[in-house]
């Protein structure tokens, strides 16, 4: 019989959390009735995280505790695919295991669940990010970018941290991605969402596993992935060039020929080839990412490889990621 209430909780070199976690969850919805099945994800952790969530495991093995342990690390997104793809509630949560994302959050999300049936999701956004100016102007301009750049909505600040319905998490298993990008597929897939404001609070151990250049990379990532503008500032770009050329040419004719203007060319022409050179790289580099992506795909690898499942008999013969036709 499946619980009421899922949660999917990817867990990276969190040793010092996974039981804080667990212990939280109860605490606050035990008491108010709701059955829970908390999915815990292994992503490849090096730091005695796979031993402790066993420890966890033991202890609580009829609590519907499961644990899915990687045989390496495969990414958040791929954590996030296996809790989809194990976790049987009637509405599943996305929390991280450092209780920067509270349970009792949690629990007011269930809540509007139950009161507004006409939503399918209610996702929390942080009003007051804490974080550097530069952080936050990045992330400023990668919102107004790729919102220009989709036919989808992509809302400031809102993160992975929201819950809904099981006919939503069908939706979005449905989806069959090898690069996963979550924030794009909650609003690809559609339904109702309520956007819930939250205060993010402090690690209870532990550091953060994001940093600039993972975040410029998923940024990437997701724009690649929701929108093929890019391709189209290239076509752009080669019929602007190709333009500015041709009258460049002319204007050089007219100076050389007519007016009998000597023109000095070394530099000039040095500049631009070093110009179109830049851009030409430029344009294959975002065909590359492109292919790439295609390449991939096309090897259909599994999201992920289960090394152990703990506390699921019917996905115990599942080892991998990939989506069944």
């Amino acid at each position: 019989m499946g619980k009421d209430l899922s949660f999917i909780i990817p867990c990276y070199n969190e040793v010092g959390n996974v039981e804080a976690i667990f212990t939280a969850i109860h605490d606050v919805f035990d008491p108010e009735k709701i059955s829970t099945e908390i999915v815990m994800i292994n992503d490849g952790s090096k730091d005695g995280t796979r031993e402790k969530l066993k420890k966890l495991y033991r202890e609580n093995s009829r609590s519907g505790l499961k644990i899915i342990d990687f045989s390496r690390n495969f990414g958040k997104e791929a954590a996030l695919y296996a809790g989809l793809q194990h976790a049987s509630g009637e509405r599943i949560c996305i929390i991280d295991a450092d209780l920067q994302q509270r349970p009792e959050v949690a629990l007011l999300m269930y809540r509007i669940l139950d009161e507004y049936e006409e939503y399918d999701c209610v996702a929390a956004y942080q009003e007051k990010r804490h974080e550097g100016k530069v952080l936050g102007f990045f992330k400023n301009c990668f919102y107004r970018l790729i919102n220009r750049m989709c036919d989808i909505d992509f809302i400031q600040g809102a993160s992975d941290f929201r819950m809904f319905r099981r006919n939503m998490a069908d939706a979005i298993l449905s989806v069959k991605e090898y690069h996963r990008f979550s924030k794009g597929i909650f609003s690809w897939v559609g339904f109702e969402t309520f956007f819930m404001p939250y205060e993010v609070q402090e690690r209870a151990s532990g550091t953060s596993k994001w940093n600039f250049f993972k975040l410029f990379k998923y940024a990437i990532d997701g724009i690649i992935g929701y929108s093929t503008v890019p391709l189209k500032i290239s076509t752009v770009l080669g019929v602007l060039l190709s333009v500015f050329s041709v009258v460049y040419m002319i204007v050089l004719v007219i100076k050389t020929l007519i007016l009998g203007i000597d023109v000095p060319g070394y530099v000039t022409t040095l500049g631009f080839v070093l110009l179109l050179g830049g851009i030409q790289l430029l344009i294959l580099g975002i065909l590359g990412e492109y292919m790439a992506k295609i390449y991939i795909q096309g090897k259909d690898r599994p999201v992920y490889i289960v090394k152990e499942v703990l506390g699921d008999s019917e996905s115990e013969g599942n080892n991998n990621g990939r989506e069944e036709d």
